[in-house]
């Protein structure tokens, strides 16, 4: 019988309500060993309240609603007990040390949703959901992570596994009974329905670059000399006054990192030292964190101010290859149309022209919004459909595209079943893995990892 695991099942800090969870087959007995002195009975799926005590002192830690979950019918597969306290962090600790005392031991971050996944209760891309509902920063991605919560990857994946084993089932059949090799008709029917599951696979995988912005969403870095209105933009572009705006050039030294959403798109956004040469030691390790930014963001505004004609895009040639939106910002001292002659000269040679936005009025902000997103969108509502967007996923999917057609080029050579039956099989594998029929403990431990302690 495995062990008994504790851990805080709610946010540490102060709250209303804080839950510890137990689950093991000692739960319900510590649980009723810290109720001394209550007659009541441990009652499956019913909470009662219950004065919790030390069970060294005796001393009451708090009255607490106890919920007894019996085996199998809970969300591990095990007894679990959750003790819903008062959410002060010194309760819920003395709760935890009690439980400690009396047997159980900390759980490890997952375990509790791995314990679900070796007792049947969910599959590896179920309990993955968990994981990203949790993480899950829009409402589109809370929408997609419930939908693979309640099985929609084993209910894609089921029917291509269930056919791939037909096949594999016919050419087995073949190797061990037919003497001679499959008729034409035969090994084209093959061909055909192994097609089709190849193409239901590409379609899958092709699904994942919206799937992936919609959980990891997008880091975008405001870069640009100093003074023309970095701090500004991120500000008007989170709605409060988060960055510190002065005209002394060299305000911001260090970086700014804040989160917002862009229709249903999370956005990292971050302000960066102004570009410059500098004496100034502090400023100087600023503008080099600032071109270090610029290298890992996905896309990168190079701010300009409208009212200096010397700037030109060519002077952001450290931007080469990256995903660039040029901006001319300030707008607002201007007039249009001289707004627009100097975005003309300012843009020069180059093939987008930059974006004229004011940051004090908000003119131009929603045209900005859209440019950081349509690079990475297929079409102006991305999320209406479910999408693969774990990279794991991706990645499982993309190798049994390439098992399968490798496997499809070998029977129109008249390849040995054999050998075709290899790739096969490790696309029959490689889909398991994502469900986790075909895990090994070394990838399930270094996924469980990423989860939280008390899930």
């Amino acid at each position: 019988m495995a062990d008994t695991i504790v851990a805080l099942a709610t946010p540490t800090g102060r709250s209303g309500i804080g839950v510890v969870r137990l689950s093991g087959g000692d739960a319900r007995d510590i649980a009723k060993k810290m109720m001394s002195g209550s007659t009541a009975a441990l009652e499956p799926r019913r909470a009662r309240l219950f004065s919790i005590s030390d069970p060294e002192t005796s001393e009451i830690i708090d009255d607490a609603v106890v919920t007894y979950f019996k085996a199998p019918a809970s969300f591990t597969g095990e007894d679990v007990i959750e003790f819903a306290c008062h959410g002060s962090p010194v309760i819920l600790r003395q709760v935890v040390d009690a439980c400690l005392r009396l047997g159980a031991r900390m759980a490890e971050p997952g375990e509790f949703s791995l314990r679900a996944l070796a007792n049947g209760k969910m599959d590896l891309a179920e309990a993955e959901a968990i994981r990203d509902l949790i993480n899950a920063r829009t409402t589109a991605s809370v929408r997609q992570a419930v939908r693979q919560m309640r099985g929609e990857m084993s209910h894609q994946l089921q029917p291509l596994k269930d056919e791939l084993l037909d096949i594999i089932v016919v050419l087995e059949s073949a190797l061990e009974f037919v003497e001679d090799d499959l008729p034409d008709s035969n090994i084209d029917d093959i061909s055909e329905r192994l097609n089709a599951i190849k193409l239901k696979l590409e379609a899958l995988a092709a699904t994942f670059k919206t799937g992936r912005l919609l959980r990891e969403g997008l880091k975008v870095a405001l870069v640009g000399p100093p003074n023309v209105g970095k701090s500004s933009l991120f500000n008007a572009l989170l709605g409060s006054e988060r960055a510190i705006v002065t005209d002394i050039a060299g305000t911001t030294r260090d970086q700014l990192h804040e989160q917002l959403t862009v229709d249903d798109i999370p956005i990292s956004l971050i302000d960066t030292a102004g570009l410059r040469q500098t004496d100034d030691v502090v400023e100087s390790i600023g503008v080099e964190r600032s071109r270090r930014t610029m290298a890992d963001a996905d896309v990168v505004i190079a701010l300009m101010d409208v009212t200096d004609e010397t700037q030109t895009v060519n002077g952001f040639e450290e931007l080469d290859g990256a995903n660039v939106i040029y901006l001319l910002n300030k707008i607002d001292l201007v007039d249009r149309e001289t707004a627009e002659r100097i975005a003309q000269a300012v843009g020069g040679e180059a093939s987008q022209m930059p974006l004229l936005v004011s940051a004090k009025t908000g003119d131009g902000l929603e045209e900005l919004k859209r440019a950081i997103k349509e690079p990475f969108i297929a079409d102006d509502a991305p999320f209406s459909g479910w999408m693969i967007s774990d990279a794991r996923h991706h990645d499982l999917i993309r190798r049994s595209v390439e098992e399968v057609e490798s496997s499809i080029m070998l029977l129109k050579q008249r390849s040995s079943e054999e050998i075709t039956l290899l790739g096969l099989h490790n696309a029959l594998r490689l889909l398991g893995e994502i469900t986790g029929e075909t895990t090994t403990e070394d990838m399930l431990t270094r996924i469980f990892s990423t989860f939280c302690i008390g899930k």
